[in-house]
């Protein structure tokens, strides 16, 4: 099949090389060109733009860092609209506000385009290994069009969680229980520095029975090690809680744990450390309590 694919970052080069060894006939964009010469080199084809990348595809994906960068993409002169003929699935994989979904999707149906929002959990290492997990709304026929062939070429789960925006609702969920999974992590093991109990033991101790979590499993090494290489940067988790926090008012849902978490990564952010992994957030336990667990 031939996908477009818009986007090539930290998540979208490895999506798009799982599409490939997959044996989809690829066009890419990207507007750094670096990005597009490394999956040009893995058999893709490149893409003059957006609009260029949709006139060439049955299929368009995108996966891009926020909002206004989906609408840029879609919505804008040269964008994926003014190439795309009737009939085109669009996937939009980014992470972004479930109200902005419906309202690209809105523009895509008077072009007679069916959209997708399918964004993704798993970071960069579930992209890399293909096992990212996929939350998709949109039209539940469209989603059996492209769930074995696409999606799960690059996910290891893809589930259909209702109308447009739905997708990213669920992503949102998501985010809010991985932030404060997290949060709570690097609490209990600054308690257990402080308390003179070895955090690693900790860590080993618990995390078998009820508080072990695939959170645990992948954040706590790195906090451990005081190595916080970026899987899932706070920057992009402050965008997501940003969301859903503007969601939660939209929608009359009280979010006081979420207000909180946007409070602590945005004091990260103010420290310089935004381009860290969330797993950095136990530098706010670090710094109220004068340790380090990673000594």
């Amino acid at each position: 099949m031939k996908i477009g694919f818009i986007g090539l970052g930290i998540m979208g080069k490895p999506m798009a090389k799982n599409l490939l060894k997959a044996g989809h006939e690829l066009i890419v964009y990207d507007s750094h060109t670096n990005n597009v010469n490394e999956i040009v080199a893995a058999g893709a084809t490149a893409g003059a733009n957006s609009k260029d990348v949709a006139s060439k595809s049955e299929v368009v994906i995108t996966m891009v860092q926020n909002s206004p960068k989906v609408k840029k993409a879609v919505l804008d002169e040269n964008g994926v609209l003014e190439g795309a003929r009737e009939g085109l699935i669009f996937v939009d994989m980014s992470s972004i506000a479930p109200l902005a979904s419906q309202e690209i999707a809105k523009a895509c149906e008077e072009k007679g385009v069916k959209m997708l929002d399918a964004p993704v959990s798993g970071g960069e290492s579930g992209a890399i290994k293909g096992t990212l997990s996929i939350m998709v709304g949109g039209d539940k026929e469209v989603f059996d069009v492209v769930r074995d062939d696409i999606l799960l070429k690059m996910g290891r789960s893809a589930v259909h969680c209702g109308d447009i925006g739905a997708g990213n609702t669920t992503k949102l969920a998501n985010q809010i229980i991985v932030a404060i999974n997290i949060a709570a992590v690097a609490e209990a093991l600054t308690l257990a520095k402080k308390a003179g109990v070895d955090p690693e033991s900790v860590f080993a101790a618990i995390r078998g029975g009820l508080a072990g979590s695939k959170v645990m499993e992948d954040k706590a090494p790195m906090m451990l090690k005081g190595d916080f290489k970026s899987g899932f940067r706070i920057d992009l988790h402050i965008k997501d809680l940003g969301n859903a926090l503007n969601t939660g008012h939209e929608v009359g849902s009280a979010l006081p744990l979420t207000a909180q978490l946007m409070e602590m990564m945005q004091t990260l952010r103010a420290d310089g450390f935004e381009k860290e992994d969330h797993s950095s957030l136990v530098r706010i336990y670090e710094k109220l309590t004068n340790t380090k667990i990673s000594e």
